[in-house]
């Protein structure tokens, strides 16, 4: 939608989550997944607050997750949401309930979870660093993930999408497809960007779109890599994709950081 507004961009991509959510609501999952966490149902609000508040910006760059994260999205609704980072920086808040089926070691406290997500503060501890403010940051950029379900294990062990078999995965990919799609099409950027390969082959799968694809590394401290200067390593990738503007005075540079 080339001649939207702010309002109407954010009114379409805010439309993709809701028949995401609803489209995904009666998907159900075998065991070794044991508990299914949606959090566009139960933390809709703090999710509904962030797409409007910041996928109007007509951001030239969408930046695409993999899925929630038990103690990120899972507890704030909002893609790599480390509570401290989205209640702190990015000011947002909202009502969250629970899940449907909670599991033991993995409670949902929503906002008041006092456990941070490793992988959420990196990202948006990059972000804050390199932009300075929300504002900034969402002129140029959008994060979404594709998946809106994080999935356990018995033991409270998460297990990504990617390892689900190959009916579940088909079923699911589906809708998740038809969102991304949507997505790009209400905010057509110049690059869309997976962080970490799963979420850029799903990205690439769709077929051209108009847009110029790439991969970066994702923020995960499960990657050994990731724990070595994953906020340098991110940075490059995107100036290699070509996905950063003229360098801000407040980005910090690779030497600045060494």
């Amino acid at each position: 939608m080339p001649d939207a507004t702010s309002a109407d961009k954010a009114a379409c991509i805010v439309a993709a989550a809701g028949r995401l959510r609803d489209a995904t609501a009666k998907l159900r999952f075998r065991p070794p997944v044991t508990h299914v966490y949606r959090p566009l149902e139960y933390a809709w609000e703090p999710h509904r607050r962030y797409l409007e508040r910041f996928a109007g910006s007509g951001a030239p760059v969408l930046l695409v997750g993999m899925n929630p994260g038990p103690f990120g999205m899972a507890q704030s609704g909002v893609p790599f949401g480390d509570v401290g980072s989205v209640r702190g920086w990015l000011g947002i808040e909202g009502d969250v309930g629970r899940p449907a089926e909670e599991h033991p070691r993995r409670r949902v406290d929503g906002f008041a979870c006092a456990r941070g997500e490793v992988s959420g503060r990196r990202l948006w501890g990059w972000a804050r660093a390199a932009y300075t403010t929300p504002a900034r940051f969402f002129a140029r950029f959008l994060v979404w993930n594709y998946c809106p379900l994080a999935f356990l294990e018995e033991s409270g062990r998460n297990r990504t999408p990617d390892k689900l078999p190959a009916p579940e995965r088909a079923a699911l990919y589906t809708p998740c497809d038809a969102a991304l799609r949507a997505v790009i099409e209400c905010l057509a950027p110049t690059h869309v960007i997976g962080i970490g390969r799963f979420a850029f082959e799903r990205a690439v799968a769709l077929g051209e779109l108009g847009a110029a694809y790439g991969c970066a590394l994702h923020p995960s401290p499960a990657s050994p890599a990731a724990n070595r200067d994953w906020e340098g390593q991110f940075e490059k990738a995107l100036r290699e994709l070509g996905a950063l503007d003229d360098e801000p005075k407040t980005r910090r540079t690779s030497r600045q950081r060494q």
